[in-house]
């Protein structure tokens, strides 16, 4: 998982410029909304990798490397997570929120569950282990 807090590019009195992403090919765009205590994820994906930006709201993400502990950290509005091919994930809204996932494999449309490997113990649970 990385995180990178995204700034500005350009500001003038017109208002702000930011590339989310730079030089990354992306397949599919999708707009998120969560409730408040809502969790999701608690899968991974073996050939797709994903850029969650949150546009507004707060999230806790949850991401494990085979054979490494579980990480959780609090994404704020501005940020962009990155999670790798093979990196099980979950996010829990700690209130409503909106967020953007870029998306490089086949996780879009038709094909939305077809690189999608459920996960038999959630995250959330193996963070208490």
């Amino acid at each position: 998982m990385i995180i990178k807090k995204i700034r500005p590019d350009f500001q003038d009195h017109r208002g702000i410029i930011q590339d989310i992403l730079v030089h990354e090919p992306i397949e599919h765009v999708t707009v998120i909304t969560s409730k408040k205590d809502v969790i999701r994820g608690n899968h991974y994906h073996k050939e797709t990798i994903q850029w969650v930006y949150l546009y507004s709201g707060k999230l806790k993400s949850l991401t494990q490397k085979d054979g490494e502990k579980v990480v959780s950290l609090i994404i704020e509005p501005g940020d962009l997570l990155k999670t790798e091919k093979m990196e099980k994930h979950a996010l829990e809204a700690l209130e409503d929120s909106v967020f953007f996932v870029f998306t490089k494999g086949p996780r879009g449309g038709e094909d939305y569950e077809a690189d999608t490997y459920r996960l038999e113990i959630p995250l959330t649970e193996e963070l208490t282990k």
